[in-house]
């Protein structure tokens, strides 16, 4: 048994579409949900979903082990980031080596870096008149967004489209293939893997 802690800091959406898909599969468990929020709507998510859900400060995340040793508790084998917009601190991949993933809104190394989250990497990719976006699922490593790439899926992006209308495709990439790898990535484990990338 496998079991996975996904870190989110808002609505959660991602994280309650790998839960569901893994409410039915006997060899994995989401056991926990981590915020850096306490108002974040995941909680009710995980509320919803029967899944513990808990809140650790950004303090807590980069000054303390406390995370470390909640996880190590749990005994959570792997961490899946779903919307989750703190660095993650440097104990945490030390004791997790290619046991952390998250999901990009775009095609990196292109709009990734601090700050580049959410609607602000959709606005950016119109602005540069972009003629694809898509998701990038990879590897955490210790700067934002450098990680080794894991998959890309790409979505084409219409001259007219625009920042909101991008979302809405990315956002269907990730419900459509984030639980999918998450699962191929974790039956290789310990070993890392790569998928490559594919058109939506």
């Amino acid at each position: 048994m496998i079991k996975i802690a996904i870190f989110a800091s808002g609505s959660g959406s991602n994280a309650e579409n790998i839960a569901k898909y893994f409410s039915n599969k006997q060899e994995v468990e989401i056991t926990t949900i981590i915020s850096d929020k306490a108002d974040a709507f995941v909680h009710q998510r995980a509320k919803h979903l029967g899944i513990e859900s808990i809140t650790f400060s950004k303090k807590q995340f980069t000054e303390t082990g406390e995370v470390t040793n909640f996880l190590s508790e749990r005994q959570i084998d792997f961490v899946v980031l779903a919307g989750f917009l703190l660095k993650v601190p440097d104990n945490l991949i030390e004791n997790y080596p290619n046991r952390i993933i998250n999901i990009h809104p775009a095609l990196l190394p292109k709009f990734g870096g601090k700050g580049m989250y959410g609607d602000h990497v959709h606005e950016a990719v119109v602005a540069a008149k972009e003629k694809e976006s898509g998701i990038t699922i990879h590897y955490i490593n210790e700067n934002y967004d450098e990680g080794n790439v894991i998959f890309q899926a790409t979505c084409d992006v219409g001259l007219a489209d625009t920042a909101h209308e991008v979302a809405q495709k990315v956002h269907a990439l990730e419900y459509k293939y984030f639980p999918i790898i998450i699962e191929k990535v974790i039956s290789a484990l310990p070993d890392s893997v790569s998928l490559g990338k594919v058109k939506g």
